[in-house]
């Protein structure tokens, strides 16, 4: 159950993390005029490339931890639950 909590925690932050490293280099790449400035062509579709499936895994990673927080939700409701059967049955 506690499994659930760690893991959705951890996929929840390293997805945001991505998803905050890949913004700040896109800002950070434009110019006064506010054109992204790559040395070549080659680069500039290299990079956009690899920060699209960066884009695509963090979402993956934001999706996973959410999911994960929501299944540790459930197990603790459950456990509740079943906790207060017991109380009513003693």
């Amino acid at each position: 159950m506690v499994a659930s909590l760690v893991i959705g925690i951890i996929f929840l932050i390293a997805g945001l993390g991505l998803r905050y490293w890949l913004n700040r280099r896109k800002f950070y790449r434009r110019g006064p005029m506010g054109a992204e400035g790559f040395s070549s062509y080659e680069s500039s579709v290299f990079i956009k490339f690899i920060e699209k499936v960066g884009k695509w895994i963090a979402y993956g990673l934001i999706i996973f931890g959410l999911l994960s927080l929501w299944v540790y939700s459930r197990e603790k409701k459950n456990r509740e639950i079943q906790n207060m059967e017991i109380q009513k049955q003693n």
